[in-house]
């Protein structure tokens, strides 16, 4: 009698890892990649590693599947509807879960490109809009759509926000339509559209481009980016102007600005 064999599990997310780049895919495709428990583990722990390691200069966010992610795993949460609290207590630890995720694409010194194909639904969405950039294949879409089901986008409203013009932020969360790619590149969603199927292939070139810098003057920006950005203007300027100080003092500022004068290609330190 042959002894039962358990079928391997293939891992919720993949990290490959080339010329700098981390390439992290989403690998349910056949729940729709869901931001579950066992999804936002894994994009937590990948993040984390990532921030620790100075060989990686940028990342790129893809997935298998049509789909890039319909969101919030909502079977996983209505399975806690029958607890005590009718779910309360379960619901504030996944959404805290997800929201300190999405932080941690903010905090990650180096840049991440999200790569759409498919569709990237409620914190799907909120999962491109929170990533520094994004390429969007030309059958790309995207949507808010809680408002069709009694709950409001409102996690997703917060990089929403951040990312889109009030008015443009407001239309997807309160009308829950579907977003083509080209409508979502003029809202400002993502960054450009590219033939069906080559998002990621342009997702990775970017990469490369920001790979090709120095890795302590993208970290300084990203930065500084986030951080002027939440600021009153002089409070801003303020913040800019001393940080751009510090940049100039940085080994590989005084190697850049040289090997521009003297007209050769820099060769960066890190530093």
């Amino acid at each position: 009698m042959n002894a039962h064999i358990e079928p391997d599990i293939a891992p919720v997310l993949l990290r490959a890892d080339q010329d700098g780049i981390a390439t992290l895919t989403l690998n349910r495709p056949q729940a729709r990649n869901p931001l579950g428990e066992a999804m936002l583990a894994a994009l937590s722990e990948a993040f984390g590693a990532i921030a620790e390691d100075q060989t990686v200069r940028a990342v790129v966010l893809t997935a298998a599947g049509p789909v890039f992610s319909a969101g919030h795993d909502l079977k996983e949460m209505s399975a806690h509807r029958s607890d005590p609290d009718r779910g309360r207590a379960y619901f504030t630890d996944i959404l805290g879960r997800c929201s300190a995720m999405m932080q941690q694409i903010t905090a990650l010194p180096q840049p991440v490109i999200a790569a759409v194909e498919g569709t990237a639904t409620a914190a799907g969405c909120q999962l491109v809009a929170t990533c520094d950039l994004a390429v969007a294949g030309a059958q790309a879409r995207f949507c808010t759509p809680g408002v069709h089901i009694g709950l409001f986008c409102s996690t997703p409203m917060v990089a929403l926000s951040r990312n889109l013009a009030a008015k443009h932020a407001l239309e997807m969360l309160l009308l829950g339509e579907m977003i083509p790619a080209e409508e979502a590149a003029r809202m400002g969603l993502v960054n450009r559209v590219v033939p069906a199927g080559a998002a990621l292939a342009e997702a990775l070139r970017l990469a490369g481009v920001i790979a090709s810098k120095s890795p302590a003057t993208v970290k300084i920006g990203k930065r500084a980016f986030y951080q002027q950005r939440e600021m009153g203007l002089a409070a801003a300027y303020d913040h800019a102007s001393a940080v751009m100080v510090e940049n100039m003092l940085a080994r590989d500022a005084e190697e850049g600005i040289g090997a521009f004068m003297g007209k050769r290609q820099p060769v960066w330190s890190g530093n």
